[in-house]
C-alpha cells in the first residue's frame, strides 16, 4: 500500500510517534508500505521554520531518508489537479498533498478534518 504522509504527521514521526493513532504509527511502520513523503510537506517546514512557527531536523533530508520514506517530487500534473479540487480547504499545500494522493493513488496520512473531506481515502492520524 502507498501511504503519503501530511506535514504534522512527518513532524510527530521524527519527534514523538505516540502522538500518531495507533493505525498510523502501524501502517507507517509496516515494511510491506511504500510511505511516501512530498517536496510540498518540506517546502511547507522550511517556510515555517524560517518564521520561527516551529521546530524540525536541521537535516530533514537526512532524517526522513533514515526513516525510509521515498520523496515524492511535485510535478505540473500535480499542480494542475488542485484546480479540479472542489473548495473545501483554501491551504495550498493540503490542496496539493490531496492532488497528489488523488494521482499517485496512495492513502493520505493525516488528521486534518479537511483533508478527510477530499475524495481520497485516509489514515486517521
Amino acid at each position: 500500500m502507498k501511504l503519503l504522509l501530511d506535514t504534522h504527521v512527518v513532524l510527530w514521526w521524527l519527534d514523538d510517534p505516540l502522538l500518531l493513532s495507533a493505525a498510523a504509527r502501524e501502517a507507517i511502520a509496516d515494511p510491506g508500505n511504500e510511505v511516501f513523503v512530498s517536496a510540498v510537506v518540506c517546502w511547507e517546514i522550511a517556510i515555517k521554520r524560517a518564521i520561527g512557527k516551529l521546530t524540525a531536523p536541521r537535516d530533514l533530508r537526512g532524517a526522513l531518508q533514515s526513516c525510509g520514506f521515498t520523496e515524492l517530487s511535485i510535478t505540473p500534473a500535480h499542480a494542475l489537479a488542485t484546480e479540479t479540487l472542489p473548495k473545501y480547504h483554501r491551504d495550498p499545500f493540503d490542496r496539493l498533498l490531496v492532488a497528489q494522493a488523488l494521482l499517485e493513488q496512495a492513502l493520505l496520512v493525516s488528521r486534518d478534518p479537511w483533508v478527510s473531506a477530499y475524495e481520497p481515502a485516509t489514515v486517521i492520524a
